[in-house]
């Protein structure tokens, strides 16, 4: 299902597939100790060490399928051939380009987001959220907008209002009527402040702890969020609905440009006539379903559960069926046309199951601030701080009420202020640093008076960040699989850039190389012996008799469809189309010459088949073939180069040590 219902990104599939598929084959290194063993090879002298290769060796011999890759000698070569590709790049100054720096700049705020992280903290969220996660809320609210930053005022009057309509409801109005009078939330004129369900991460973190801390029929207490005060009426509460495997037909939706724009609809009900009179779900889906993904599987789809698939159509028409072997109505998609049979449902997962994902949406989640808190905690523990309060005082001084006003504005002497406000262990941050940090704040209003306390807590956030920058700035240091994933993601992306530039671009716009290799290459792309023709199926005998004798006369495909068929029944079903030796959809005894076939019964159907044209074996046009060669034309391309490149370095394998590896490595 999830091949007809997203798209992934040409560029992201291929970086994905290089940084993750070669990179985790060849160079997937969490802990080496660099130079500390023997050199197994220089490329332009730049060592490379054994106990690279030995380990990462080892650490992938089960993941590979390529036979040739577990076999040392290759190893070797595929290993060294992806040094002389990363040395080639360095020697291009692809590392000097500014989207390379910034992506790699990225990915390191990615993986470093894995260390800004408190254990005890996050294992209380997961099972807090994994406890949530059983359940779905109904619920209702009332909001009253105010910003996080608004004044004090704005805030006490939106507060007001808020407790003005509690205090209604607690008297016996109707939430829902006060929702619809008097909720800022937009839509509350119309849903009357019904959320519907939802589940936990659906919601800000604030809310959620309200609507799953509030009993059915209740009201909750009035809370804040960053979009204002709020409160909430807790409808229902119902148990996840878990996952469920399914099978599907599927038609697809016709194309604009399609002239009959109800054939889809027409077939989709067809078929469920057909399994209304009694023909296997699973035998009409392997014929018939437009989903190629799951049709030879009889249209059985991975499990799922709510949201992973594209469609909640198709979602909530799965999740409506009760039993194993319900099938629903056909139904219509952004997709097409489906008929749905419930093989199985399956239960929430497991705690460890989840464990990956909810830590992964806990990072991003409001309820990180707790992680935040913690880890600044310890920080101020971890690394000796030390604040210099002459500096400190002197800044203050410099700092006005315009600040309120966001009009304030640095000093002219702001630059000469270098002596520094705080030491981390041996880091000096100088006093201007914290004066550029204050004049950022007042871009987010600050409304803590006098100036003396917001001075205070602008400074508390100020070390904090510092605290932070440093523990960022020395995670190489700290720890050594950052430093060397880090190395694994330099490399590769600069190698996808440099494969982009010498191989992926020039297999793509070099024809005439493509049409030379096409040339050289074209008896390995051949069409099998194909036909014309179309096939007729029925369940029924006397049907496919009739058929015959149609065929014989020769009436159409079409007149035999519209004269054997009633809205009521549908006894046969057509499809005529080329078909090559060997495919699914054509009878197995069928000849590939022209004329009828006899009549031949496979499962339960009878199919008689019409070849109007025998086309013989032949090569493939260009075009016909050009997704395959292309990528073999890559692949050319790539091996011609790295020939090139061993002749361009000068490379030294140390014979000796390998030999030792090899042996050490056969153990």
């Amino acid at each position: 299902m999830k091949t007809i219902f997203n798209r992934n990104n040409l560029m992201e599939m291929k970086l994905k597939q290089l940084l993750f598929g070669f990179l985790f084959l060849m160079t997937t290194v969490l802990f080496a100790q660099k130079n500390t063993k023997e050199v197994l090879f220089t490329v332009n002298e730049k060592p490379y060490y054994t106990e690279e290769f030995s380990r990462v060796y080892k650490k992938n011999l089960d993941l590979v399928k390529d036979e040739s890759q577990k076999d040392l000698d290759q190893y070797l070569e595929l290993f060294i051939g992806y040094k002389l590709k990363v040395n080639k790049a360095y020697k291009l100054g692809l590392q000097n380009n500014e989207t390379y720096k910034n992506e790699l700049k990225s990915y390191r705020s990615q993986l470093a987001k894995n260390y800004f992280n408190d254990t005890k903290i996050t294992e209380e969220l997961i099972e807090e959220s994994y406890n949530r996660l059983q359940k779905e809320v109904k619920a209702s609210h009332i909001l009253i907008l105010v910003d996080e930053n608004a004044s004090v005022e704005d805030t006490l009057k939106a507060y007001k209002k808020i407790k003005e309509i509690k205090d209604r409801i607690s008297k016996g109005e109707d939430f829902d009527a006060l929702a619809s009078q008097l909720s800022e939330d937009p839509s509350a004129k119309e849903n009357k402040g019904d959320l519907g369900y939802f589940t936990a991460f659906r919601m800000v973190y604030a809310f959620e702890n309200a609507a799953f801390t509030t009993p059915i029929g209740s009201v909750s207490k009035i809370f804040r969020t960053r979009f204002g005060y709020h409160i909430l009426k807790v409808t229902d509460v119902r148990p996840n609905r878990g996952e469920v495997t399914v099978a599907h037909i599927m038609i697809l939706n016709p194309k604009p440009e399609d002239t009959d724009q109800d054939k889809a609809k027409n077939t989709i009900n067809d078929l469920y006539k057909k399994i209304n009179q009694g023909e296997k779900f699973e035998e009409i889906a392997k014929q018939f379903s437009e989903d190629k993904s799951s049709s030879a599987k009889g249209g059985v789809l991975n499990k799922f559960g709510s949201g992973q698939l594209s469609s909640t159509e198709f979602e909530n028409v799965a999740f409506s069926l009760k039993n194993p072997n319900d099938i629903s109505q056909p139904f219509q998609s952004q997709f097409g046309w489906h008929i749905v049979k419930l093989i199985e449902r399956h239960p929430v997962k497991t705690l460890d199951e989840m464990k990956p994902e909810l830590e992964n949406k806990i990072g991003k989640d409001d309820r990180s601030r707790k992680i935040t808190a913690s880890l600044n905690e310890k920080l101020r523990k971890k690394y000796t701080h030390k604040k210099d309060n002459k500096q400190f005082a002197a800044i203050s001084k410099l700092v006005t009420n315009d600040f309120y006003d966001a009009k304030w504005t640095l000093p002219a002497n702001a630059k000469d202020f270098t002596s520094p406000i705080l030491t981390i262990d041996n880091k000096k941050v100088e006093g201007k640093t914290f004066l550029e940090y204050i004049e950022k704040q007042q871009k987010a209003p600050n409304n803590v008076k006098p100036l003396a306390r917001m001075l205070d807590n602008a400074y508390n956030a100020f070390l904090d960040e510092q605290l932070k920058n440093y523990y960022d700035e020395n995670l190489e240091n700290e720890f050594a699989d950052f430093a060397h994933v880090m190395d694994e993601y330099r490399d590769g992306l600069l190698l996808f850039d440099l494969m982009e530039k010498e191989i992926w671009e020039r297999s793509k716009t070099d024809t005439i190389g493509l049409q030379n290799f096409y040339g050289s290459h074209k008896y390995n792309h051949m069409w099998k012996k194909r036909v014309e023709a179309t096939v007729i199926s029925s369940t029924k005998k006397d049907m496919i008799d009739k058929v015959v004798s149609m065929l014989k006369k020769g009436t159409s495909a079409q007149e035999i469809k519209d004269k054997l068929n009633t809205k009521e029944v549908v006894n046969v079903m057509i499809n005529s189309n080329v078909y090559e030796e060997g495919n699914n959809s054509l009878p197995k005894e069928t000849k590939f010459e022209v004329g009828i076939s006899p009549v031949v019964k496979e499962g339960e159907y009878y199919f008689v088949t019409k070849v109007d044209k025998v086309l013989p074996e032949g090569v493939k046009t260009l075009e016909e073939c050009k997704g395959k060669l292309t990528n073999e034309y890559q692949q050319y391309l790539e091996q011609r180069w790295v020939d090139d490149l061993k002749q361009e370095f000068n490379i030294k394998v140390n014979k000796d040590v390998f030999e030792k590896v090899k042996k050490e490595l056969k153990q």
